[in-house]
């Protein structure tokens, strides 16, 4: 399995820092009141997080070959059992088709 597929508690910190860099930034900017006029800072710091979390969402729910195959397993025997008939139900006949005086 490549080592980039999963997303490992490194870089889960550095996000975590990311993160918590752009709130302290924002709040910095606020304080100053130049928030709005740091727009192209902001973009670029937004863009940086949201790449970043947009990998940790998709890593962390990443199926490892053995997930997947496992998973695989589970949904074809639940179709399988759709497919099959219960043993166990009744038929109702239609009304319409319960007329033997038509036979």
């Amino acid at each position: 399995m490549s080592h980039d597929q999963l997303y490992n508690d490194e870089r889960a910190r550095r996000l975590v820092s990311l993160l918590r860099a752009l709130a302290a930034r924002i709040d910095d900017l606020e304080q100053d009141d130049r928030l709005l006029a740091a727009g192209p800072e902001l973009m670029r710091l937004m863009g940086d997080a949201r790449s970043e979390l947009f990998h940790y969402e998709v890593r962390c729910t990443y199926d490892t070959p053995e997930v997947a195959e496992s998973r695989r397993v589970v949904d074809d025997a639940i179709r399988q059992d759709m497919e099959l008939p219960n043993e166990f139900e009744w038929e109702i006949p239609d009304a319409e088709d319960d007329r033997p005086w038509r036979e």
